[in-house]
């Protein structure tokens, strides 16, 4: 797998991880392209890092990444070292996205990008945790990638702020209130 500025990315075998589609990483960068470097920014389900991977090479000074497997959690170490410069900080949570939301309460991320398997549970417990941890800076956004059919998540804390259809995928993007 290829991200930006043509930098080849590890990804692992199998069905285990679904990254996210290069038109759909491009759409999103195209979306916020003004507000990557200097960020914070958080991926959630992260797969093989692809997302986190390339806010590094746009200019993110901090990525945070959590995924449940440790095989996963591994090639997106081996990812964002070979992208990641000296001054730029990047860290990898292994263990229930849930779970380890709580231990980053305190922290604020202008960005967070959200990839569940589509058909888990997750939305609403990731969601609510967000919000009830106030993750999301007040002027930042949050990226929740799934599928077309299914129905948007609604929270009083959060607006949805502009939604984006690309074939089977679609990113439903908030803001805090």
């Amino acid at each position: 797998m290829r991200i930006h500025g043509n930098r080849l990315i590890k990804t692992l075998p199998g069905r285990d991880t679904r990254p996210t589609t290069g038109r759909v990483r491009e759409a999103v960068f195209n979306i916020w392209q003004g507000a990557i470097a200097g960020s914070r920014w958080l991926d959630l389900c992260a797969g093989n890092g692809s997302m986190g991977a390339e806010a590094l090479c746009r200019g993110a000074t901090l990525v945070v990444g959590i995924e449940q497997s440790s095989r996963a959690c591994t090639i997106i170490k081996e990812n964002w070292q070979r992208v990641s410069q000296p001054d730029q900080i990047f860290q990898v949570l292994r263990g229930d996205v849930v779970q380890r939301l709580k231990t980053l309460s305190g922290q604020q991320f202008d960005r967070i990008y959200f990839d569940p398997p589509y058909a888990s549970d997750l939305y609403l417990p990731v969601l609510q945790a967000i919000a009830q941890y106030q993750l999301l800076h007040p002027k930042g956004e949050l990226a929740v990638e799934h599928h077309p059919n299914l129905p948007k998540v609604q929270l009083s804390t959060l607006e949805i702020c502009r939604e984006k259809v690309y074939g089977n995928t679609a990113v439903t993007f908030y803001r805090a209130v």
